[in-house]
C-alpha cells in the first residue's frame, strides 16, 4: 500500500470513526464542542476525547474545557491522542494540564477479505462466539490472565452491550478442551467501512501456537460477511509483527492520555 492510499485511509478513519463517532455502549452519548468530539460514557462505557482539530491558539482552552466538563461529571477520562493530531505539541500541553500518558500503540488497518482472513485455529483449539453471562465470564477471565489486570469493567460492559446491542459486537473465546486460552472482540462502526478489533489476548502457555492469528481470522471473516472491508486495531508492540504478516499496515500512532478527577 503506497503513501497516498494510507493517507486516504487515515483521512477516512478520522472522518468516519473519530469525528463521526457513535456511542460505544448503553447509556453512552457523544458530545461535540467546537473542534472536539468526546464520549460521556457513564458507569458502563469509556469516557474521553475521540477526536480534535486544534491549533496553537485554541488548544489550551479546549483542554481546559474538557477537564471542566468531566470534572463536573465526577468522571476520570482519557484523551486519545493520535500521532498526526495538532498542534504538534498537544502531548506536552496535555501533560502540563495534568494528564498522564500511557503506552503508545500503532493504529493499523487491514482488509477483512485479505490475508488476515486465512488462518485457522491450531490443532485442539476451537473458536466459539459467546452470547451470555457464562461466555462473558470466560472472556473476562482470559483478559485477566493475558494482561494481568482486573476485568470487572469488561465483564459488566460487554454483557451490557451483548444485551442491548447484540448486532454491534461479536465476542469470541478460543477453547482448548474446556479451558479458555484466548479471547477477542469485534466491534462494528455502523455507517462506515470499519470494524474494530479489540481485546485480543492469549494466556501464557498457549502463546506462539497461532491462537491470536485464528481470532483475527475469525473476526475478519465475520466483518467481511457483514460488509465491512476494513479492520482497525490499536496494536501493541507484541501484536504489531503478527498483524503485519497478516497484511495490516500502520497508519499512525495512538497514545492514551489519562486524567483523574476523583481523589
Amino acid at each position: 500500500m503506497d503513501h497516498q492510499h494510507r493517507a486516504a485511509l487515515l483521512a477516512e478513519f478520522d472522518r468516519d470513526v473519530r469525528e463521526g463517532a457513535r456511542p460505544d455502549g448503553p447509556g453512552a452519548r457523544v458530545e461535540r464542542s467546537g473542534n472536539v468530539v468526546r464520549q460521556v460514557g457513564g458507569a458502563r462505557s469509556w469516557n474521553g476525547v475521540v477526536w480534535s482539530a486544534l491549533d496553537e491558539a485554541g488548544a489550551d482552552a479546549a483542554v481546559a474545557e474538557q477537564i471542566e466538563r468531566f470534572r463536573g461529571l465526577g468522571a476520570d477520562f482519557e484523551w486519545k491522542l493520535y500521532g498526526h493530531d495538532g498542534p504538534a505539541d498537544l502531548g506536552r500541553r496535555l501533560r502540563a494540564a495534568g494528564f498522564r500518558p500511557g503506552p503508545a500503540e500503532t493504529l493499523m488497518v487491514g482488509r477483512s477479505d485479505g490475508p488476515a482472513a486465512v488462518a485457522e485455529p491450531p490443532e485442539g483449539v476451537r473458536v466459539v462466539q459467546v452470547t451470555d453471562a457464562g461466555g462473558v465470564d470466560l472472556v473476562a477471565g482470559v483478559h485477566e490472565k493475558a494482561f494481568g489486570s482486573d476485568a470487572s469493567w469488561l465483564r459488566e460492559q460487554l454483557l451490557a452491550r451483548l444485551t442491548a446491542d447484540p448486532d454491534g459486537v461479536v465476542a469470541l473465546v478460543a477453547m482448548a478442551g474446556d479451558e479458555a486460552v484466548g479471547a477477542a472482540r469485534l466491534e462494528f462502526v455502523p455507517g462506515t467501512g470499519f470494524a474494530g478489533l479489540w481485546g485480543g489476548g492469549t494466556v501464557e502457555g498457549s502463546r506462539g501456537r497461532g491462537v491470536y492469528r485464528a481470532l483475527v481470522a475469525h473476526r475478519a471473516r465475520v466483518a467481511a460477511a457483514r460488509g465491512f472491508p476494513h479492520l482497525q486495531v490499536d496494536a501493541s508492540d507484541r501484536s504489531r509483527p503478527i498483524l503485519e504478516r497478516l497484511g495490516f499496515v500502520p497508519l499512525t500512532t495512538t497514545t492514551p492520555y489519562r486524567y483523574t478527577v476523583r481523589s
